[in-house]
């Protein structure tokens, strides 16, 4: 069964931009890029790296990165928007790189759309160097518990947002702006527990708020919030 990735690539790239979307602009990038800079990273790897945008932003960091994906035309633009850049078509379920070698890894919202959870983790806690650092940016599982309902609007007109079957594992079909691909939901439990089996241990958790936006979106966004950025580490 097709994920809708090879599909949706042009939409994806034409959706994104240089800048990022309104989530990227105004809620992830800056405490992503916070959990990044002057922290002595040299080597990353970035999973699910897309059309490259975070690689890109980290190599301004100056840190050395590998940016993996399976989408070829995913792969393809960010070859051709950063020609000196790492980039290479794979799984995360097996990455093509070797033990020990990273300080750093990356899930810039890629864990959602991953079949084999943990043998993802399990292949970053392979590549990552002891003490090395899982930093993550995920759906929030409630919101990925919404779909096919999600936001309605009730007789009074108000709004709510709709969580069901929360506890269920499954994979579903969303679209937006001309792309239809396939998501992940997982209650966070399976997260933490594959992470923490893998022999990870939590290092930071936040549920960012919007920044430098006042919009309608912001407000919504307020009311039941996507994300939420985790770092984990290797032990030593």
């Amino acid at each position: 069964m097709t994920d809708g990735w090879d599909e949706s690539a042009a939409a994806w790239i034409d959706g994104l931009g240089d800048d990022g979307d309104w989530s990227r602009r105004h809620v992830l990038d800056a405490p992503m890029l916070a959990r990044v800079e002057g922290r002595g990273f040299t080597t990353a790897i970035d999973i699910g790296c897309g059309e490259g945008r975070f690689c890109r932003m980290m190599r301004e960091s100056g840190i050395r990165t590998c940016g993996v994906d399976p989408t070829l035309a995913l792969v393809a633009e960010a070859r051709k928007r950063d020609p000196k850049g790492d980039y290479r078509v794979g799984r995360a379920e097996a990455l093509d790189a070797e033990t020990a070698a990273f300080d750093l890894a990356v899930s810039y919202l890629s864990l959602i759309d991953i079949p084999g959870l943990d043998a993802a983790i399990g292949e970053v806690h392979r590549v990552l160097r002891p003490g090395g650092t899982f930093l993550i940016a995920n759906l929030q599982s409630f919101n990925t518990a919404g779909p096919p309902t999600g936001w309605t609007k009730e007789p009074d007109g108000s709004r709510r947002f709709y969580i069901d079957h929360y506890l269920d594992e499954r994979a579903q079909w969303v679209a937006w702006q001309g792309v239809r691909i396939v998501n992940w939901h997982r209650p966070l439990g399976t997260y933490m527990q594959a992470l923490l089996g893998a022999g990870f241990e939590l290092r930071h958790f936040a549920e960012p708020e919007p920044s430098g936006a006042d919009d309608a979106q912001a407000q919504r966004y307020r009311r039941a919030p996507y994300f939420l950025i985790m770092e984990w580490q290797k032990a030593a």
